[in-house]
């Protein structure tokens, strides 16, 4: 059924959103890559795409953070976000309104993870994580096929974890310094080295650094949720896959052997890894929004 749906979807990320029309990763028919400059530019150029196509809805996922309680007036809109010039962007009326098809939004995490759900390496899982490491970290967080909503869908990627001896980078982010996000992003990195991080070579010592620091996050997500697998994504790790291998051992080795988590520990080249849909997962993710606005 799902491959006769013409589904819009607009995944919106830091550096560039990806309009995809399809029905899923069998059924991609065209695909647009946008800049992502100032909301007013950057929707602009995402509605001259979508005027040319048909579809049957919207599925949104964004870069955050995002009001995600359809009970509050800003529904739908970017909130104190730290990509300069987003704060309070409204993405739902605005292309409801122009298109008047159902339409869903989520987090592009959430989106990604709900695409590797219903597509990729967490199939059958009842719960998993999404990261991914770009402009900013961002951690989606799945449990028994949705997304873990409380008073608003979580911030992970700002969790705060012991540094790396020796390590006196201050971090990049304006909220809270040396966060996941600010440790970890390619703002981060540039800011860290000195230049963009995939100018720097693999033998940088700073590497150990990182990998420390990605591993500390997973450590916070494996003690307090225990993910059955985290599929880490985004530019970062997707330029550098060696790196999957020195945090697996940093994880095992702050796990320390603890209870059950000593046999989730074991099986880290299974439970840690790159998305099984690839750099597919974000424009997936918006597409599995759009499925999901029309089976509401």
């Amino acid at each position: 059924m799902t491959a006769k749906l013409s589904i819009a979807g607009l995944e919106l990320g830091g550096t560039k959103c990806v309009a995809t029309l399809g029905s899923g990763p069998g059924d991609v028919r065209e695909q647009h890559v946008v800049p992502t400059t100032d909301p007013a530019t950057t929707l602009a150029a995402i509605e001259s795409v979508l005027d040319g196509w048909t579809f049957d809805a919207i599925g949104i996922a964004s870069f955050g953070p995002i009001e995600l309680n359809p009970a509050r007036p800003n529904f739908g809109s970017i909130i104190a976000t730290t990509k300069p010039g987003w704060n309070d962007t409204d993405l739902t009326r605005r292309l409801s309104a122009r298109y008047g098809k159902p339409l869903a939004i989520q987090t592009d995490v959430n989106g990604a993870a709900l695409a590797e759900a219903r597509w990729g390496a967490s199939a059958g899982l009842s719960t998993h994580a999404y990261i991914t490491i770009g402009t900013g970290v961002g951690v989606g967080l799945v449990a028994n096929g949705r997304p873990i909503m409380g008073y608003a869908h979580g911030e992970a990627g700002h969790m705060r974890s012991a540094r790396a001896p020796g390590d006196s980078f201050a971090g990049w982010c304006p909220y809270h310094g040396d966060c996941a996000e600010g440790l970890l992003s390619g703002p981060a990195l540039a800011a860290r080295f000195g230049r963009p991080g995939q100018d720097v070579g693999d033998d940088a010592p700073e590497w150990d650094y990182f990998a420390h620091d990605l591993a500390a996050l997973l450590h916070n997500l494996i003690v307090s949720l225990a993910p059955e697998r985290i599929a880490i994504g985004g530019g970062v790790m997707t330029r550098r896959p060696q790196l999957f291998g020195a945090v697996r051992a940093k994880v095992a080795a702050s796990i320390n052997g603890y209870g059950a988590l000593a046999g989730y520990c074991a099986e880290l080249d299974t439970r840690v890894g790159p998305p099984g849909l690839g750099d597919m997962a974000g424009p997936l993710g918006a597409i599995a929004m759009g499925l999901e606005a029309l089976d509401r």
